[in-house]
């Protein structure tokens, strides 16, 4: 369920590209390369997901199998593979062709969208050819927007989707779309309440004693009502979809695909893959959210995630009394974020509020890889202890790409990539990475300011297709990083750094997938709801200490990697560095101690906080590297005797860092508990050397 505010955050499912002339949607068309080749990884599946080796085969024949050929790409550039998917354009196709009197409502509907669009575009042109297409933005862009609402759910969410794709429209349009409502009168509870009993199979008095007569909110495809079990007494929220949505959403994807079909020329020039590609993006995101079962199964996955984290509050779902059309959760008792003055208003350590926000969405993003993606401030709540609290599952996605392993991994690395590590088409497929330790390669990139990594991070993201030539857009890249930090970590804001990416986004051949423009919209959307609630708050400040903390804590192998790659830079090891990670990792600790959530649970008697910066692995895993690896061994002895002279003073320096922090007879004890390993490793290590000498 949407609950919209009136800024910019709106709920943003995948995308729908429309043509339109140069004032709107235009791209440099030198720099685009002929297929959009995208960096893929895989993952063993957090949900219902299957791997299918045939679906790795991009048909060479895309024109005769456009619709299977697109959709496999999609599957590649996940890196998973849906076996039963809701969406297929054949299945909507079929679904749409079977109902009687298909044909007559195809062309109703198509003359509809075809007149409006029409007359819309004559319009652009119109003013292109008199020369007065910029003067007019603004009202344009406010005629789009009221058209898209006119046309209907699935335009709306389609412009929603337009209002996070500076890859596909303006800038200035997508501003406008932004606010883009996607409230609607709500449906008569008549109707609504007979839905929840033929979903259910049992009268509505059955299962609940009472139901609220006024709706909570209502959008454009469904509504929220409040409730009480009759069971157990314990308040519930009601989520009930709008009456026959469904085959509205079907013959609109029927004919947005049939037109897609027409524009894949254009859209490979400008973006660098066909047109029905976007079209399905779309379309399977729109069909997960109609399937309540499937939202259903997302809250019980955030419910996993964050089930030791008592600074976040996920509402349970009783899928007993759920079904396709009807879901029923936990009742939250909290504070929209939709109203900031009433959050502030109720006495809240705002400070302490935010940092759990923050950390929540960082945690999404970087470390289960499953987030939400419409995080706008009606849907957010601030609970009255502190916590933070999330709802309306329906739009998540999942960024983290877990390897395969066992036999799949060995059928991956010989079937599919035939021992050359390329998959059809030149698509590069890395097994053994994740996206978001990508983007966590993309943070230490920034660190280090290696601006030519930074560019071929796009490129393994899939943002640019292979091949694609990145000197031009290295010195972008600097200059929207130096001019966004000039200030100093205090001034910075994702928006303006957004801004400035829209623009190279829009100048140069880059392709926003799907699920990063989500991470993007996320991100922007929840800086958003900070400066609502404090204006002076520095997203970053919070953002900093969390990846400096995961940097130096997490025994994730690809970030002890990473950790490595931040504190030597050209072979030369970092102290400062390392002891600004530690400085930022403490200041994270102490943050979130200091959360009010944190506080509570602590007088109520429960398990106290960490309240230390916990190296204790980190200290092991560096043990076992001097020991095993000569490279490091050696760069580690040159850092304590560079400039010939030892850097005692340093060592003293980081040791006092965290000294407060180290419980040194625990890590002794540790340590030694782990020399048995450490030595077979050490030997094994010592044997492979012999044996390749």
């Amino acid at each position: 369920m949407e609950f919209i505010s009136s800024n910019c955050t709106v709920n943003s499912p995948p995308s729908l590209s429309i043509s339109l002339p140069s004032s709107l949607f235009s791209k440099s068309v030198n720099f685009k390369s002929k297929f959009n080749t995208q960096f893929i990884s895989f993952k063993t599946p957090s949900k219902s997901l299957v791997v299918r080796a045939n679906a790795l085969q991009l048909s060479k024949n895309s024109d005769k199998n456009g619709g299977s050929s697109a959709l496999d790409q999609l599957d590649i550039e996940r890196g998973v593979c849906v076996p039963f998917r809701k969406y297929t354009p054949e299945a909507v196709r079929s679904k749409v062709l079977e109902s009687r009197g298909a044909i007559l409502s195809l062309v109703e509907r198509g003359v509809e969208i075809v007149w409006n669009l029409g007359l819309y575009w004559a319009t652009l042109s119109y003013d292109f050819f008199v020369g007065r297409d910029e003067e007019v933005v603004p009202y344009r862009a406010r005629q789009l927007r009221n058209l898209l609402c006119d046309l209907g759910p699935s335009f709306i969410k389609a412009g929603q989707v337009l209002a996070s794709r500076p890859d596909i429209i303006r800038e200035d349009y997508m501003n406008e779309l932004c606010i883009l409502q996607d409230d609607v009168p709500p449906f008569p509870n008549q109707v609504a309440f007979k839905i929840i009993e033929e979903d259910l199979g049992q009268p509505l008095e059955a299962i609940f004693s009472k139901i609220s007569s006024l709706t909570i909110a209502a959008a454009s495809l469904g509504q929220v009502y409040r409730a009480t079990l009759r069971a157990t007494g314990e308040d519930v929220a009601i989520k009930v979809q709008r009456p026959n949505i469904e085959p509205i959403i079907y013959r609109d994807l029927f004919l947005f695909r049939t037109l897609a079909s027409f524009l894949n020329g254009i859209s490979i020039q400008k973006l660098g893959c066909n047109a029905e590609l976007i079209v399905d993006e779309f379309g399977e995101k729109l069909l997960e959210e109609l399937d309540y079962t499937l939202e259903a199964r997302n809250i019980e996955e955030f419910l996993e995630n964050f089930k030791d984290d008592p600074t976040v509050k996920i509402p349970k779902v009783y899928k007993q009394y759920s079904g396709s059309r009807v879901l029923v959760m936990e009742w939250i008792d909290g504070i929209r974020c939709t109203d900031p003055q009433a959050v502030r208003d109720s006495g809240l350590d705002m400070d302490g509020f935010l940092t759990v926000g923050v950390s929540a969405a960082l945690r999404q993003l970087l470390e289960f890889g499953l987030f939400h993606g419409d995080p706008h401030p009606g849907n957010i709540f601030a609970m009255r202890d502190g916590r933070i609290a999330y709802v309306d599952f329906g739009n998540v996605a999942v960024l983290s790409q877990k390897p395969l392993s066992g036999v799949l991994s060995i059928f991956m690395d010989k079937i599919v990539l035939n021992d050359t590590g390329h998959g059809p088409h030149g698509f590069i497929f890395a097994p053994e990475s994740q996206n978001k330790q990508i983007l966590i390669d993309a943070v230490v990139h920034a660190v280090n300011e290696d601006y030519a990594e930074m560019a071929n991070d796009f490129t393994r993201l899939g943002f640019l297709a292979k091949g694609t030539d990145v000197a031009p857009i290295i010195p972008a890249l600097e200059a929207i990083w130096q001019n966004s930090l000039g200030k100093g970590v205090s001034e910075f804001n994702f928006r303006s750094v957004t801004g400035k990416f829209n623009q190279l986004v829009y100048n140069y051949p880059i392709r926003i997938p799907e699920r990063f423009s989500l991470v993007i919209r996320s991100l922007l959307t929840q800086e958003g709801i900070c400066l609502s609630l404090k204006p002076d708050f520095k997203f970053l400040e919070v953002a900093y200490p969390y990846v400096a903390k995961r940097l130096l804590t997490d025994p994730n192998p690809a970030l002890r990697d990473r950790l490595i790659q931040v504190l030597f830079k050209d072979g030369v090891f970092q102290w400062k560095r390392l002891e600004n990670l530690i400085v930022l990792a403490k200041e994270n600790v102490s943050r979130m101690n200091n959360t009010p959530a944190l506080q509570l649970r602590d007088k109520k008697g429960k398990e106290q906080a960490t309240s230390k910066l916990d190296l204790t692995d980190t200290i092991k895993d560096g043990t076992r590297l001097f020991l095993i690896d000569e490279g490091i061994r050696r760069q580690l002895v040159l850092a304590m005797t560079e400039d010939s002279k030892l850097h005692i003073q340093e060592l003293i320096d980081v040791y006092r860092l965290v000294e407060d922090q180290v419980d040194v007879p625990t890590v002794a004890a540790e340590v030694a508990r782990d020399l048995p390993s450490m030595a077979r490793d050490v030997l094994l290590s010592w044997s492979n050397s012999i044996l390749y000498d």
